[in-house]
C-alpha cells in the first residue's frame, strides 16, 4: 500500500488549495492508500531559520513529526498558490526549517556534490495561480515551479516530480473550479 503525504502550503486552509488538498486526500483514501494530510497553517513553528545552517535551531514538536512523516512517505504531494512569482512565506519557512542538512541532503567536504537523502520518493506539485499559464511560463519563467521541483525536491532526491497547475483561478466559474477539484481527486485516486 503506497504511503502518501499531502502538504497544504496555503496559509488559509479555507482557500481553494485546502479544497484541492482534501480532494487529493479523498481520492487516495478511496483507492486504499495510506495517506496523511497536513495543513501547514495548523503547525506551530517559527518559520525563520535565524542562523542559517551555521547553528541549527531546535525543531518544534510539529516539525519533528513532519520529518517522521516525510521519512514514512513514498509519495509527497504539495499544494500551494503562486504569490509574487513564488511560494507563500509559510511554505518557504517550512522548507527552510524541515529540509535540513543531515535529514534531506548531505554535503561532502571539499566536494561540490551532495547526497540526496530523500531518494525513493516521488512528488506531485498542485499549484494555483491567478495568472494565465503562459504568463508564468514565458514571462516569469516558472520560478515557483522550478524552485519546488528542481531546487528543493529533486535536490533532496525526490524524483520524478510531476506538476499540475490550475491557472486564472480568480476568473474561473464554479464548473471550472469543480473540474479542477475533480482532476485533483483523480490524481489522488491514482496516487500520482
Amino acid at each position: 500500500m503506497k504511503k502518501i503525504l499531502i502538504l497544504n502550503g496555503h496559509p488559509n486552509e479555507a482557500a481553494l488549495c485546502g479544497s484541492l488538498a482534501q480532494k487529493y486526500f479523498d481520492g487516495a483514501k478511496e483507492s486504499g492508500f495510506d495517506v496523511k494530510l497536513v495543513h501547514l497553517s495548523r503547525l506551530q513553528f517559527d518559520p525563520i531559520l535565524h542562523k542559517g545552517y551555521l547553528q541549527i535551531q531546535e525543531l518544534e514538536p510539529d516539525l519533528v513529526q513532519i520529518q517522521k512523516d516525510i521519512l514514512w512517505s513514498e509519495h509527497i504531494a504539495i499544494v500551494y498558490p503562486i504569490w509574487w512569482g513564488t511560494v507563500p512565506a509559510l511554505l518557504k519557512g517550512f522548507l527552510d526549517r524541515v529540509l535540513l542538512p543531515g535529514f534531506a541532503f548531505k554535503y561532502h567536504k571539499n566536494n561540490p556534490f551532495w547526497d540526496r537523502l530523500l531518494k525513493g520518493r516521488t512528488g506531485r506539485l498542485i499549484i494555483t495561480t491567478d495568472a494565465p499559464w503562459w504568463w508564468n511560463k514565458f514571462v516569469n519563467w516558472n520560478p515557483a515551479i522550478h524552485m519546488m521541483k528542481t531546487t528543493v525536491l529533486e535536490f533532496c532526491g525526490v524524483k520524478p516530480v510531476k506538476v499540475t497547475q490550475f491557472d486564472e483561478v480568480k476568473n474561473r466559474k464554479a464548473p471550472q473550479i469543480e473540474a479542477f477539484l475533480q482532476k485533483t481527486y483523480e490524481l489522488g485516486k491514482k496516487g500520482i
